[in-house]
């Protein structure tokens, strides 16, 4: 992944009269990468993207779109951006070619160079025979295919889609989630979605945002080896008092399960791992388990926008997933 930042956004605020939708936002994002955007309904996920996309002023803060400011270059920095809203701006009526061309218009391409354009738009989305069918007939999995198809028309350097697996069955949730890793490859994409098992398998980073501010940003790959704060399950032959082993390694949380077993929540940012084995042999505890527990990324949500302990009892993952919508 290049480290070219695409899209810098710094103290972020949106106003509604004295309710703020958005508040200190700030993030960056690179060439070549899917970030993932999460948050619960009126996190202020769709207001971030409609600033970002030129289509809603901010505050306060600042956007830059592959060095253009948002504020000051707005023609420079909305060419280098592509949008598809959570409802596709289609034209039912058109047939896709129509409405590609018009599109193409829009987005100041030449005459000479629309019909590249489209065509070449048209293969990225699987839309080669398509040309001629009106919108209103297609599918709702080709209408997302065309309003995909619109966003990158132009070549932006930035895409951003909001909810665009909405809907959709099985089949089609495969074939857009296949076209968005494909489109990271040569964009900066900028993903919303409250399909959680989606963020893992496409993106590269994830956000939460809750109550207007970010509560969490981090790389997929740091979150698949455990978040800060997650848990251990150890067992002793010689087991020491619960309360010895909260004060002697500072853990924020210890909980007996048994038979000489503890479940351990360490303070966020720290790892008693290696400390733990050293002072068991030296004080002769007898370690025979030592597990850890790493957080999902359901976890995760649920505990930054819910404020529920994750080690709790939780339903099922469809359960959970419908929930965080």
């Amino acid at each position: 992944m290049s480290t070219e930042i695409l899209v810098r956004v710094e103290g972020l605020e949106r106003y509604y009269g004295e309710h703020a939708a958005v508040r200190g936002v700030s993030f960056d994002v690179k060439r070549g990468e899917v970030l993932g955007f999460l948050g619960p309904n009126g996190a202020g996920k769709s207001t971030t993207m409609q600033i970002i996309a030129g289509s809603l002023a901010p505050s306060a803060g600042q956007v830059i779109v592959n060095g253009a400011d948002i504020l000051d270059r707005p023609r420079e920095a909305k060419r280098q951006t592509g949008y598809l809203p959570e409802q596709p701006p289609l034209y039912r009526e058109l047939t896709v070619d129509e409405y590609l061309r018009y599109s193409a218009r829009l987005h100041g391409i030449t005459r000479k160079g629309i019909d590249s354009a489209m065509q070449r738009a048209k293969s990225r989305c699987g839309l080669n025979d398509a040309g001629r069918r009106l919108i209103g007939n297609l599918s709702k999995g080709y209408q997302q295919r065309v309003g995909i198809a619109q966003a990158i028309i132009h070549s932006p350097a930035v895409v951003i889609l909001d909810e665009p697996t909405v809907g959709l069955d099985p089949i089609q949730v495969r074939e857009i989630r296949s076209l968005i890793r494909e489109l990271g490859g040569e964009h900066s994409v900028i993903l919303s979605t409250h399909i959680l098992p989606e963020v893992q398998t496409i993106c590269d980073r994830v956000q939460i945002i809750h109550q207007g501010s970010l509560v969490l940003n981090e790389d997929l790959a740091d979150l698949s080896t455990g978040m800060p704060g997650a848990e251990l399950t150890v067992g002793f032959r010689e087991p020491p008092a619960a309360g010895l082993l909260k004060d002697t390694f500072g853990l924020a949380h210890v909980e007996s399960i048994g038979a000489g077993r503890f479940r351990l929540r360490p303070e966020p940012g720290t790892d008693p791992t290696d400390e733990l084995v050293s002072r068991s042999v030296s004080e002769q505890w007898g370690l025979n388990e030592l597990t850890p527990h790493r957080q999902s990324l359901e976890d995760v949500f649920v505990q930054l926008t819910c404020g529920e302990d994750p080690s709790a009892e939780s339903p099922s993952s469809g359960v959970a997933e419908e929930a965080a919508t």
